[in-house]
């Protein structure tokens, strides 16, 4: 290159910068890292060589907020860790506290827990169900989500007061009877959503964007579920068929056998992983008026075990899991007799599913990474708890 002035500069192109890997930072706030998560992503060009997810940015410290709160009050921090699932949350608690008091909960709150655990699954599902498509560019598929899960909203706030964090369930049961009426305007409700429920099956899986952008992407291997404890709808899809509502029953689900299906694929791929959470929002609620139907055939009875007014559980230590709505969630209980939780380890299932992202990323394009992050539909919340 030469100058007005005659002079020649070299100007060099390419060469080792080539070859040079960059790194990119993908959030923590960003559109399409959902919500306050970071990946440090290694590119050789288009393709991902490296992926790490950084997680903390939601901290809370729950778990040492259990240690300064009494039983019923960890009831409330609980339920918000996964905010789509704060009815399940909360159920893991009072199980565990339940098994250290050797108490039985009443046939009616056993029903009842279970058909609002069946409600809750259906409104998560139901947020990812309208927002996977919608990062992929399809923003139709969320109107609909929304307006089933407004359905199920009203009936889950009449019953609990609260539309999300409904802190309903209790120690020895749950906090009052259902309402008069309630039941049929829930069965309404459920036959409404059902209803309407194959507009997913037409609008999104009979989509040919959509199934271009998600079949054999993100193929999550059976031994990689296992290895990193990945479990829910994610690990069925790859194959692996576990499901604690089956293989270790708590609640009624050992009554509902013939009702509860557990949905599982073979491909392990994004479109895999959206099948599983599609049939299992119909199978929640086939369960859900399998639920009804018991509750209405049960006499009428108590729906709590009446406590003393300083709730304090025995020396010891327990564990209680639940087939929470994105995978197993454990409470992990150590009590020294007092009135609060010595210790209360929380073992949440969006935390361990994350970790996948390390073996799922590499080797893929960067197009594909928001394919790939929002098919393990996780709550930021329930990583950092």
């Amino acid at each position: 290159m030469t100058d007005s002035s005659g002079a020649t500069t070299t100007v060099g192109i390419g060469g080792a910068a080539e070859s040079t890997d960059m790194v990119l930072n993908i959030g923590p706030q960003h559109p399409s890292t959902h919500g306050v998560l970071r990946l440090r992503l290694v590119l050789d060009g288009e393709v991902i060589r490296q992926a790490e997810p950084v997680i903390g940015y939601m901290h809370r410290g729950a778990e040492k907020l259990f240690e300064a709160r009494d039983y019923r009050q960890i009831i409330m921090l609980a339920n918000r860790h996964d905010w789509l699932s704060a009815f399940s949350n909360e159920l893991g608690v009072v199980m565990a506290v339940e098994r250290m008091l050797g108490m039985e909960v009443p046939e009616r709150a056993v029903w009842t827990r279970t058909l609002l655990a069946e409600l809750n699954r259906v409104l998560n599902h139901l947020m990812f169900l309208g927002s996977y498509p919608l990062e992929l560019g399809g923003i139709t598929p969320v109107f609909h989500a929304f307006r089933e899960r407004e359905e199920l909203q009203n009936v889950m706030e009449e019953v609990s007061g609260g539309r999300m964090h409904y802190m309903f369930n209790r120690v020895g049961g749950l906090k009052e009877d259902l309402p008069a009426g309630w039941s049929g305007r829930a069965r309404h409700a459920i036959a409404a959503v059902r209803s309407r429920m194959d507009v997913f099956d037409r609008l999104v899986l009979g989509n040919e964007i959509f199934r271009g952008r998600t079949r054999d992407v993100g193929v999550l291997a059976p031994g990689t579920v296992r290895a990193y404890g990945v479990t829910g709808p994610i690990a069925r899809a790859s194959g692996v068929d576990f499901d604690l509502r089956r293989d270790e029953p708590y609640l009624a689900y050992g009554e509902l056998r013939d009702v509860l299906t557990v949905v599982t694929r073979q491909e392990g791929d994004c479109l895999a992983r959206f099948e599983c959470l599609l049939e299992q929002t119909h199978n929640a609620l086939a369960l859900a008026d399998a639920c009804l139907d018991r509750l209405a055939d049960l006499p009428p009875g108590p729906i709590n075990q009446r406590l003393p007014k300083v709730l304090k559980a025995p020396e010891g230590h327990t564990y209680a899991w639940t087939e929470n709505p994105l995978g197993v969630n454990g409470y992990y209980l150590v009590s020294k007799g007092e009135k609060t939780p010595y210790r209360l380890k929380l073992r949440s299932a969006s935390f361990n599913n994350i970790q996948a992202l390390t073996e799922l990323l590499p080797g893929t394009q960067v197009a594909d990474m928001v394919a790939i992050l929002g098919s393990l539909f996780f709550v930021v919340g329930d990583i950092d708890k």
